[in-house]
This record gives C-alpha cells, structure tokens and sequence, in this order.
C-alpha cells in the first residue's frame, strides 16, 4: 500500500467519499482546511449521488487541479496549462479506469447507485491523486503551495 492509500485510510474510515478525500489530501499537502469547498465537493460522490454516472474520482481529481490552478475570483488568472491539465488527467484516467469497464461508477462497479466498492474504488483514488500530483509537477506547480501563496 503506497503512501496516497494509506492517508486515503482514516478520512474512508469517517465516512467522506473519492471526490472529497482528493481534495482532503490536497488541501493537507497546503496544511489547510476548507470545509465548504470539502462539503461542494461531496455531490459529485458515487457518479454524482449514487446515480452510476461519471466517477467521483475523476470529477475529483479534476476539482483538484483546478484548486491549483484555475480562478477564484474576479481578477485572478487561472494558469495558461488548466484545461490541458484536466485533459490529461481525463485521458489517462479513460485509459486506467478501462480495466474496470469504463469510467463511469455504473461500469466500474457493475451497477447504479449503492456503495462503492472500496477495493476498487480505493485503487482509482489513489492512482487519480497520484497523477493529478504528476501533472501538477510536470507543469511546475508545487502541490504544497496553494495558488494564494
């Protein structure tokens, strides 16, 4: 179990789903908290609300990527590489989540709506905040320095 699964661990444990947990960890690596952005987050868990759409981790990662990197308020500049982040964290997400039939919750865990399934869907969270921390670092972004900084 690499280092992104086993901080994953605790904040499964207390009930917070793929979406939220990869911002969590974000947000850790700042040493920040935001609970409103955690609590926005949480409709997109499980295919956004349990309906098997596209799969929270995804829609989480690309949240988290946009945390670094996007705009927050009227005068800021969002960095000139955003949606080519996304698209490469969308990409390569289509390609690892094919071994789990495609990237919605619906194929990964072979039905709509219900639990998640934390083997699997443990798996696709770590491996999409692991990339998304890849990208970021590939586009020179310190993942421990927040964009206000």
């Amino acid at each position: 179990m690499n280092d992104t699964a086993m901080r994953m661990l605790p904040l499964a444990g207390q009930g917070f789903c793929c979406s939220q947990i990869l911002v969590l960890l974000a947000l850790e690596l700042q040493g920040k908290t935001n609970p409103e952005l955690v609590r926005s987050v949480g409709g997109l868990c499980h295919g956004l609300g349990k309906t098997g759409h596209i799969c929270g981790a995804l829609l989480g990662g690309c949240c988290v990527l946009s945390l670094y990197t996007n705009r927050g308020e009227p005068g800021e500049e969002k960095h000139p590489q955003t949606e080519t982040m996304v698209h490469q964290l969308s990409t390569w997400f289509e390609e690892f989540s094919s071994t789990f039939g495609g990237s919605t919750c619906g194929n990964i865990l072979g039905k709509t709506g219900g639990e998640p399934d934390m083997g699997i869907c443990g798996d696709l969270v770590s491996a999409t905040f692991d990339k998304a921390m890849e990208i970021l670092a590939n586009h020179g972004i310190d993942p421990t320095i927040g964009k206000d900084e």
